[in-house]
């Protein structure tokens, strides 16, 4: 109807409009008055209608109402006054039902002053408790005697009793007047009984009335009545009336006035108003209360508020409707979409919809002054609408002045307004102002008040408070009296003051319904018994019965301030009501208040605002946080949405203030801080950091910030942390400065400079982390620092507000409050260290805010806190905030798994906020070693490593629980404190808690192995090759230099010098990859220490390997196409940039560059040359900054890629160029030619090439040192040393002279002429050159390999020119050059020299190591008896010349090979490359790219062994004995032998038993005294760690067979065969892992759902602090207990969450399976999807549906129909793989999700979801990203998410980029596709569990 009026309807209105202004008013009023009052002698008589009531004199007037009755009294009240006469007259009671408002009440009020009745008034809430009614105990001189209450007032004195709110009255507590109902009869708890006044009447004609008296029976007045005041319930919330209560009373609906007596009285009120506006109004108002409003879920209109806003109407008649509706019914705040298009219609219908929609009427105060009179009034003028108007409100007793002028407040023109719109409605009603956390609404209140010259009285509401919190308070007296106490409500009433009631939105409906009477009449009844009367009544009341101001006190009744107010404060409602939490702005709310909007203000405004407070601010700083802001608070997009409110304007003024301060600091690091970013979910996070983006808000670079040393110094009385210092303070109580030990680190050391430079701001601190991450530690350093005194307080669920500020005590029958931690800093000035603020519920916590605003805090005992001195000075029991008092409040992250409330979404834009993370790691490395120095920097390594790396994997939900430093620093102090106990061992009593969890504990043990933790690892698995012997060292010959004269001037080289052409750079993408290196020695012990996959592709091939000299970094070059990729110690990324560009194919694709790479040396560290061996191309590669230069080293020789060879071709001869770079650290390479005859020299640092020409052609050039070359002559092997030139004149000649190198064997021995494979280019040390020829020598010396000898020294090469004697370990048979048989299993044969050697000589080891294929090493030696070999794809020979042994390490095969085995083949003999490191040991790279670290030196490998053994642990199996230490007092005489018991039976002490224990003088064990020990074999019966993990093999295997059989049983159960079960279990254990985590976190979340609430009033449980008065007078129901709550009445039933996974199911899905997986990864993300969600599908309504080319709604599980066991599972999942494999081909992913998005929008739920899996080539289809966004953000009601698996180039990440940020995800490696799902889960579904 609302959308659609019919004709009849707009007639019908329309005639209402035209003869409303046709007549005018006085057409409307008929007035019949039926209500005639008759005074007679015998009394006075009310008569309304036919019916009249004979008035009685009350005996108490000052109890009758007084000026209810107005001057017009429309008929249907007269109708509702004349039946509650007829109901009074027959004695029955009464219930008035109808819509929320004073109508109800009023009616009874006025019929109660008719007929002078007194009344007893109560209004019940969920607090009301049979006390309450009934009786009430109180002390008075020490004895406790009961107090009747108002239903016993009633009813012995002949009053009426008006109930009102029975629907909010707890269950159990109004049966108790049922009998009084019914009967008039009433057992009381002082033994006295109420009977009815018939039959006391009669019994008085029996008895007499002391008789009675004695039997203690009271008289119920015949007058006695009972008016109920109720909504109807189930409409509105509420519980429903017992039914034998609601059968005791008569039940009048009593309806909103009908609509032309509404209309007389609103054309009474408002006579500036043209009628029709008055009729639009109304018909509005009426409309919005029809059934089919309600139908709609649209809230009643509050039409009784419609006459105050007419009042504001009649004075500004230019309003617009439309504003003064938002005011009434602030529909945009609280109505979803669909609500909001209701209302609009509405509007639009009655033409109220006059375009002018803004909440603002654009007014603004001009002046405001003091106006005369007696009540205190003030005249505000305002210009509206280019007029100004002046008129009289309400104002306080301090001097009133004009808004703005205060300097305090920064008016912008929205305030401003929002200002002049709160006096317009002050002059009618009170006001609420509703607006986000942070966006001025306290400062705009504080405003409105002192421009009116108000005292403001906050009060701030919390979800426990109470009515009594609300109104009253009970304490004792000194004496130990029981007396009431007012609240500030009652005080500010009083008073005059503006009652500020801060979070309207936290408070229980209910409870806030007790002050309804309060704002509507004006009026209060109090639990003392005690009246508040509206200040007119209070005076009619005085002059009618001429009672004195004394006598009506004496009385308990007072009047209330005609100035006071009521201005309340409150978040905005959840719009539409949601399925998370109630609609708290109800229609019972609704006519309380007249509504104000405090909306955000515009960027010029906020700017202006943030200028204003902070003048001093960057503008480009605020102008970027404004920025920021704008685009957070104004997407449709719900994550971005929940980030706005962490930048609410309190927030940005905060972080302007810091700016202002500390200009140097970036906006990103401050919005990063204020949104806690760290402990974002990773879908909010990506959602900040894209917007942050595109406000072009960046993080400064790390720098000099972060690299500079942070120290902490106090020098002279001023402490410095970092760049900020603060004074030192000097304080009296110097016991509470806490002094903790506090290892000093640069994290730890930010943070505290953070904190320092916010609390020199005066700001409150926040500090969120993970627990275990020092935390408390940081924050008793900083006090400790400052020398300040610190208060702490620890918060529990169980901390309510009352022990947040006092906790009570009974003393003598006296209650005295003890101050709490909270008070004592506030009077002393301490700091208050608040921890686990996340425990205690947030409607507990809330209260601070009122402390941290405003400085301002009531207490339990009456006092208050306040931190205006001259505010103090004018209040009783006030507590003057120190100064220096500050708060620092410790909380948990919020989220999973910390179960606590979310203390920083609830209070966190009030303090300035510190993410405190686990330390980096170098700084807990460092920290560490404080700890435990005496534990081996190694295990200190790996323990942070490994723990880095659970932390890691908690933030991607991979493990639940985060593990922190405190776990480290425990296990650190245990390995300081016992160093023989193992690492692996001592780490049980972290890892303990997860050991009955199969799936967590996989996962740690595999991260701790990652790492090189041996845990699980057995001592005496020991893995090393087995050594071999080798043949003694034999002088096998000379070298000798010659140096004769004829030859020196034969042999002299001319040499040239040409500077480089150097060309670019050009600047390439460095990429990273994740550098996932696994520690080898996790399980057994070998030579392997590492090992990791280098991500090349399935076509690269790796050409070479080199290591840097001065750090272990490492860089893989590899060809087809040309890729470099860079690794370094200690990094988490592997760095890889892409050449093919640079080093094309030929134009053929015949030619492939082979490129060989050089570490360089500083100052280039981390640079590296690349060489083309074909073309003589030079490359120098920037790494760091992604630049690649061209070295230009010989362009006469360079040759195009058309001329060159394919170097994997046998056929071709041509030479190649080598480099040579043994002093690539020293940044220099010398380059030649096969067969060619030149030298070239490049100079890196200096940009120049030396050029030497060779009189002989060259097959290898080795630099044995810096100034000394060996030089093979090509055909014949002849060697050369190449020097510079040996006499002076030739030194500066710019030539090198040549000496030929003669060759001499020994004795018969021939010459050796052969090539060496690797010359050093150092010399052996002089120790290992001793041990190597076993006898003590000093020579310079060199180390060769070649195919003779496993090794071979040459003594005095090159340094000394006599002969030089060559020692050979020689081979007893030469490895094969022709054959590289078990190195490629396609079995490809090399027929020339390969390119790389892989032969190394480790000095410092005294070894020469060298790859060898399988077929060249003796496996028959390596493996006898039959032994067989592992898979090798190669050997390393060790020679070790210091022992005199090899040994042959196996190198794994490659698990992915090239499949072009023929290059392989060409590159090296083995399949593996190989490397020397600077460190030690070698590294391998094999044809698949994994490369291994090898430890090869005996002295490292034992070194490694004891640290890997001592990880272990050494447990021996002996058992433990236990021994205790006494001292028996008695002195040791002599030692003796003792006497021998031939019975062998224990003796323990008594010095006379030899081989007893713990004895003197005798032989024993553990005594004292003895001579010597003598065990007479008396064992310690201890079970060992062997003998409990020991289970016998029988047990085993009978559990092993029971599974199995339980196994068989099920299959046969669901019908599914065992090769089924197989084919399921594939899928299923994929996931698993993900699986359990998930149902971890649901099974946690649901948990704190139910998780039990404290229950009050109960007769059983723990004491309630709050009643402890109560139990003083004898109360019973003075207990609280824990139990599950009852939902609030009315609240709406929670709704399941909606989960669709839409799958792609298409034909490229089975197509490129084959590649990389992509259907099979699809099909375990659904299996995971439905193992997770199994049995919770009272939580979660998921089905899954696929789209292809057949269609875009493929049915795979249907919600009504979820697969329950494994085979219903498998069938889903073949149902998707056959699909895929037979479909049509074609994309359906848009329309399939728009589909789902528009389906799962009309469905009933909490949340909704969509998930699509797809793959990202959907340009492909003419899909462009901005269509498929639009689609995902098209309904805001639908969460959607893109899950990318599949890739066409960047194609995914740019779609990433061009969607919402964090609603797109993409997963090249499809095994992330589960985990992605589950952060999906964690991060949105579960938010609201």
């Amino acid at each position: 109807m609302l959308r659609r009026p019919t004709a009849a309807a707009v007639a019908a209105g329309r005639m209402r409009t035209v003869l409303g202004a046709v007549l005018g008013k006085d057409g409307w009023m008929r007035r019949s008055h039926e209500v005639k009052l008759v005074s007679t002698a015998s009394g006075e008589t009310v008569t309304i209608g036919d019916i009249s009531y004979q008035v009685k004199r009350p005996r108490n007037p000052e109890l009758v109402p007084v000026k209810h009755i107005s001057d017009f009294l429309p008929q249907a009240v007269a109708q509702h006054l004349r039946w509650i006469m007829q109901k009074d007259l027959l004695g029955q009671d009464v219930f008035l039902i109808g819509p929320p408002g004073p109508l109800r009440r009023t009616v009874a009020m006025q019929y109660l002053e008719l007929t002078k009745r007194e009344v007893e008034y109560v209004a019940l809430s969920r607090d009301t408790t049979e006390t309450d009614l009934k009786q009430r105990r109180e002390i008075r001189a020490g004895t406790a005697f009961y107090v009747d209450q108002c239903a016993v007032r009633a009813a012995t004195r002949g009053r009426v009793l008006v109930l009102e709110g029975l629907e909010k009255a707890e269950r159990n507590v109004l049966p108790v007047l049922n009998n009084l109902l019914e009967n008039r009869e009433m057992q009381l708890e002082d033994g006295r009984f109420l009977m009815a006044a018939e039959r006391y009447d009669k019994l008085l004609q029996e008895h007499t009335k002391e008789e009675l008296d004695d039997w203690k029976i009271v008289r119920v007045s015949e007058d006695f009545r009972v008016i109920a005041l109720g909504l109807p319930v189930p409409k509105y919330r509420g519980n429903p009336l017992d039914p034998p209560l609601r059968s005791r009373f008569q039940a009048r609906d009593v309806y909103c006035l009908p609509f032309k007596d509404q209309l007389e009285l609103l054309y009474a009120a408002a006579p500036n108003v043209a009628a029709h506006r008055v009729s639009q109004l109304l018909s509005l108002g009426t409309t919005l209360c029809s059934q089919e409003s309600a139908n709609l879920s649209l809230p009643d209109f509050p039409v009784d508020n419609l006459l105050p806003a007419l009042k504001v109407l009649n004075v500004f008649p230019m309003m617009s409707s439309q504003q003064l509706v938002q005011r009434l019914y602030p529909y945009r705040s609280m109505l979803g979409k669909d609500g909001r298009g209701a209302v609009e219609t509405v509007l639009s219908k009655f033409e109220l919809a006059d375009g002018r929609d803004d909440a603002s009427s654009g007014a603004v105060v001009v002046n405001v002054s003091r106006s005369g009179g007696v009540e205190a009034r003030a005249d505000v003028t305002l210009r509206f609408a280019e007029k100004d108007v002046t008129f009289q409100v309400p104002a306080g007793a301090k001097e009133p002045r004009a808004p703005g002028s205060g300097g305090a407040f920064v008016g912008t023109p929205s305030h401003s307004q929002l200002i002049a719109d709160m006096m317009q409605s002050h002059m009618a009603k009170d006001v609420c102002l509703v607006g986000s956390k942070g966006c001025g609404k306290s400062a705009v209140a504080k405003e409105f008040a002192e421009a009116l010259g108000y005292t403001l009285e906050p009060v701030m509401l919390y979800q426990d408070m109470t009515a009594r919190d609300l109104l009253q308070q009970r304490f004792t007296l000194p004496n130990g009296d029981t007396a009431w106490r007012p609240s500030p409500v009652v005080t500010a009433a009083v008073d005059g003051k503006l009652l500020l009631l801060d979070g309207v939105h936290r408070v229980n409906p209910g409870t806030l319904a007790v002050l309804s009477r309060l704002l509507h009449d004006r009026e209060l009844d109090l639990y003392d018994g005690a009246r508040l009367l509206r200040w007119d009544r209070y005076q009619a009341l005085k002059e009618e019965h001429n009672l004195t101001e004394q006598q009506l006190q004496e009385r308990s009744v007072f009047a209330i301030h005609p100035s006071f107010r009521v201005l309340a404060l409150a978040e905005p409602p959840l719009a539409g009501g949601g399925g998370k939490g109630q609609q708290w702005l109800s229609p019972e709310l609704l006519p309380m208040f007249l509504y104000h909007t405090v909306g955000p203000l515009g960027r010029a405004e906020e700017l202006d605002l943030l200028r204003g407070l902070s003048p001093n601010v960057p503008k480009e700083a605020a102008e970027q946080l404004l920025r920021l802001a704008s685009a957070l608070r104004q997407t449709n997009d719900p994550t971005a949405q929940s980030l706005a409110s962490s930048l609410s304007s309190r927030q940005l003024l905060r972080i302007c203030r810091r700016l202002s301060r500390y200009p140097e600091e970036s906006v990103a690091h401050a919005v990063n801080k204020a949104c806690l970013s760290r402990f974002l979910p990773s879908l909010a996070r990506s959602s900040l950091q894209k917007n942050l983006a595109n406000c072009d808000i960046q993080e400064k670079t790390a720098g000099a910030e972060h690299t500079r040393h942070l120290t902490c110094t106090v020098k002279e009385g001023v402490l410095t942390i970092g760049r900020v210092s603060a004074p030192v303070c000097d304080p009296d109580d110097k016991m509470k400065v806490p002094d903790v030990l506090f290892y000093d680190n640069p994290q730890h050391i930010t943070v505290m400079e953070d904190m320092l430079k916010d609390f020199l701001l005066g700001e409150h601190l926040l500090l969120v982390g993970n627990q275990g991450v020092g935390k408390n530690k940081i924050v008793d350093r900083f006090l400790h620092l400052l020398n300040r005194p610190r208060e702490y307080l620890q918060l529990h669920r169980d901390t309510t507000v009352q022990t947040l500020t006092l906790q009570p005590s009974v003393r003598d029958g006296v209650i005295t409050y003890e101050d709490s931690p909270l008070v004592k800093a506030v009077k002393s000035g301490h700091i208050l260290v608040i921890d686990e603020a996340d425990k205690a519920p947030t409607n507990v916590t809330c209260i601070l805010k009122a402390l941290v605003e405003s400085g301002e805090m009531i207490l339990s005992d009456g006092r208050r806190i306040i931190s205006d001195v001259a505010d103090a000075q004018e209040r009783p029991n006030a507590i003057v905030m120190h100064q220096d008092f500050r708060m620092i409040v410790l909380a948990n992250r919020p989220g999973f798994p910390f179960l606590g409330n979310d203390f920083f979404g609830a209070l966190g834009d009030i303090f300035s906020c510190h993410a405190v993370d686990n330390p980096e790691p170098r700084a807990e490395l460092a920290m560490l070693k404080r700890y435990g120095p005496g534990v081996p920097d190694a295990t200190l390594e790996k323990l942070v490593a490994a723990f880095g790396e659970l932390r890691s994997m908690a933030d991607r939900g991979a493990i639940a629980y985060p593990y922190s430093t405190r776990e480290v620093v425990n296990i650190v102090k245990h390995l300081q404190k016992f160093p023989n106990e193992g690492l692996a061992n001592v780490l049980r009593n972290v890892f303990d808690f997860d050991s009955y969890n199969k799936e967590t504990r996989d996962v740690l043990t595999e991260a701790l192995h990652k790492h090189g933790i041996p845990v699980g690892a057995e001592p005496d698995s020991v893995r090393l090759a087995k050594e071999l012997p080798l043949p003694e060292a034999k002088l096998t010959g000379f070298w000798t230099v010659n140096q004769t004269g004829n030859a020196r001037r034969k042999l002299l080289c001319p040499s040239e010098t040409h500077r480089i052409d150097v060309k670019g750079p050009a600047y390439l993408r460095v990429q990273t990859h994740p550098w996932r290196r696994q520690e080898s020695r996790a399980t057994s012990f070998s030579e392997e220490k590492a090992r990791w996959q280098i991500p090349i592709g399935p076509v690269n091939i790796v050409c070479d390997v080199a290591a840097a000299a001065a750090a272990d970094t490492v860089h893989v070059a590899t060809c087809n196409p040309v890729t470099l990729y860079s690794m370094k110690e200690g990094a988490e990324t592997i760095r890889c940039v892409e050449l093919h560009d640079v080093f094309p194919r030929s134009i053929r694709g015949a030619r492939q560059p082979f490129v060989t790479v050089a570490s360089l040396g500083g100052p280039l560290d981390g640079q590296v040359v690349l060489h083309e061996t074909q073309s003589n191309a030079v490359l120098h590669v920037d790494l760091d900054e992604g630049a690649v230069r061209r070295l230009v080293v010989s362009p006469d020789v360079e040759r195009s890629p058309g001329r060159a060879s394919r170097w994997w071709s046998a056929g071709e001869a041509q030479g190649e160029r080598k480099m040579c770079r043994d002093f690539a650290h020293k940044n220099w390479l010398l380059f030649y030619e096969e067969d060619g005859n030149r030298l070239e020299v490049l100079d890196v640092l200096e940009g120049q090439v030396h050029t030497i020409s060779l009189p002989v052609n060259l097959k290898s050039v080795f630099l044995v040192a810096e100034d000394r070359w060996l030089l093979v002559e090509s055909k014949t092997n002849k060697k050369f040393l190449l020097t510079k030139p040996t006499h002076a004149a030739a030194e500066d000649s710019g030539v090198c002279q040549l000496h030929s190198v003669g060759e001499d064997g020994v004795g018969s021995g021939h010459a050796h002429s052969r090539a060496p494979q690797m010359l050093s280019c150092d010399q052996l040390p002089d120790e290992n050159l001793s041990s190597a020829l076993g006898q003590k020598i000093v020579s310079p010396n060199r180390v060769m390999a070649d195919a003779g000898a496993f090794a071979r020294v040459i003594v005095g090469f090159p340094d000394l020119t006599s002969p030089n004697e060559v020692y050979s370990f020689q081979r007893t048979a030469e490895p094969s050059e022709t054959e590289a048989g078990g190195a490629f299993p396609r079995g490809a044969l090399r027929t020339s020299a390969t390119k790389q050697s892989n032969c190394a000589s480790l000095l410092s080891a005294n070894q020469v190591v060298r790859a060898l294929p399988p077929s060249e090493v003796p496996l028959q030696e390596l493996y006898p008896e039959g032994g067989s070999p592992p898979p090798a794809a190669a050997y390393l020979e060790v020679t070790d010349l210091t022992s005199k042994k090899v040994k042959y390490i196996p190198v794994p095969r490659s698990e992915s090979t090239s499949p072009y085995t023929k290059w392989l083949s060409e590159v090296s003999e083995t399949g593996v490359l190989m490397a020397p490191l600077a460190s030690g040991g070698v590294i391998t790279v094999d044809a698949g790219g994994r490369a291994r670290l090898w430890e090869t030196g005996t002295e490292a490998l034992r070194r490694s062994l004891t640290d890997w053994r001592k990880m272990i642990g050494s447990e021996d199996g002996r058992p433990v004995q236990i021994t205790v230490q006494r001292d028996n007092n008695l002195d040791v005489s002599a030692p003796k032998h003792g006497k021998v018991d031939a019975r062998n039976a224990p003796h323990v002490g008594g010095n006379q038993w030899a081989g007893g224990t713990g004895g003197r003088d005798t032989a024993g064990l553990g005594g004292k005294g003895g001579p010597y020990r003598l065990d007479a074999g008396h064992k310690v019966f201890q079970l060992s760690q062997a003998e409990k993990d020991a289970v016998p093999d029988h047990v085993r295997r009978a559990a092993r067979e029971m599974a199995e059989k339980a196994f068989r049983d099920r299959l046969k159960e669901i019908d599914m065969s065992e090769y089924d079960a197989a084919a399921y279990e594939r899928f299923s254990s994929a996931v698993r892992r993900q699986v359990q985590s998930l149902r971890v976190i649901l099974d946690a979340l649901q948990a704190k759902a139910k998780e039990r609430q404290w229950l009050k009033n109960q007769a059983l449980g723990e004491l309630d602090d709050g009643k402890i008065i109560d139990g003083l007078t004898g109360e019973r129901a003075i207990y609280k207990r824990r139990g599950e709550l009852d939902p609030e009445p009315g609240t709406p039933q929670q709704k399941p969450k909606r989960l669709r996974v839409l799958v792609d199911v298409s034909g490229s899905m089975y197509r490129f399976n084959g590649v990389d997986g992509r259907l099979e990864r699809s099909m375990e993300a659904v299996c995971m999807v439905m193992e997770a969600l199994e049995s919770y599908e009272h939580k979660f309504k998921y089905d899954i549906v696929g789209h292809s080319g057949d269609g875009c709604d493929i049915e795979l599980v249907r919600v009504d129909k979820v697969p329950k066991n494994n085979k219903q599972r498998l069938k889903v999942l073949k149902t998707m793989h056959a699909h895929s494999q037979f479909c049509m081909s074609g994309d359906h992913t848009l329309e399939g999700a728009s589909a789902s998005v528009r389906e799962l929008a009309r469905e009933e739920a909490d949340e909704r979801f969509v998930v699509v899996l797809s793959d990202a080539n959907l340009e492909r289809y003419g899909i462009g990203p901005e269509r498929f966004a639009r689609v995902l953000i098209s309904d805001p009601r639908v969460n959607a998410f893109a899950v990318f698996i599949g890739s066409l180039g960047d194609q995914a990440e740019r779609l990433q980029k061009s969607l919402p940020a964090g609603r797109s995800f993409v997963a090249m490696d499809t095994e992330r596709i589960p985990q992605i799902l589950q952060q999906i889960f964690t991060s949105s579904v579960l938010l609201g569990l």
